[in-house]
């Protein structure tokens, strides 16, 4: 398999971690956001939506949508399972992973703060220093009230079985502490993120092993 990544998309970090945890075999392809090689043209006709990650199996079929092809894999390769196998617990992952996923991280995406800078006449210090600080603190909020009232957390989001909830958290917290967001007024959050990032499999693909990092 084939991974379309860039070493600081939290998306493309959540397909590293699970195909790492999974222990399958991929080969990195980098995609530069900042130099815009996801809007070649090359890249495009792989995946018309110009976003990393994406997934190209032995067949040359192409996955896309981090949590979406979270899911694929862990229909196609289910050990170790990234989702739990009750009903109700499967929604409890997917609301954690959508809370992360379609909550919080839009509204922090590289695109959204390029967008801030260039036709809304926000500065860096506007950006990173009150607009990506405000909505991770109204996500990360949410996100540690929801854990707490589920009660459902052990060592990770559900007990102690690592799922595709954790995979959404820890890239999200990974950038939260870029931007040098107080976290600590989510222990809970923290707690899992710690745990869940201490995993050999996370480590070996965190942002900084990657060779496109800089």
């Amino acid at each position: 398999m084939e991974l379309y990544t860039f070493f600081r998309s939290s998306t493309s970090f959540r397909l590293r971690i699970a195909l790492a945890y999974k222990g399958l075999a991929w080969t990195p392809k980098y995609v530069s956001l900042p130099k815009m090689a996801h809007h070649d043209p090359t890249y495009l006709a792989k995946n018309p939506q110009g976003l990393v990650p994406a997934l190209i199996d032995e067949a040359g079929r192409v996955f896309t949508q981090s949590m979406a092809m979270i899911e694929y894999l862990d229909d196609v390769h289910p050990e170790p399972a990234l989702m739990p196998k009750g009903a109700e617990e499967k929604w409890y992952v997917r609301a954690v992973s959508q809370i992360i996923g379609c909550e919080i991280h839009p509204l922090n995406n590289v695109r959204v703060l390029k967008y801030l800078k260039a036709h809304c006449g926000m500065d860096d210090a506007g950006v990173n220093r009150q607009w990506y600080p405000h909505w991770i603190a109204e996500g990360m909020k949410s996100l540690e009230a929801f854990l707490l009232s589920q009660q459902r957390v052990g060592r990770y989001c559900l007990g102690d079985q690592f799922t595709m909830a954790d995979v959404c958290l820890i890239p999200q917290v990974f950038n939260a502490q870029r931007f040098d967001c107080d976290l600590s007024a989510y222990p809970t959050v923290m707690r899992v993120f710690e745990a869940g990032a201490a995993l050999p499999a996370v480590r070996s693909v965190e942002p900084s092993t990657q060779a496109d990092a800089f």
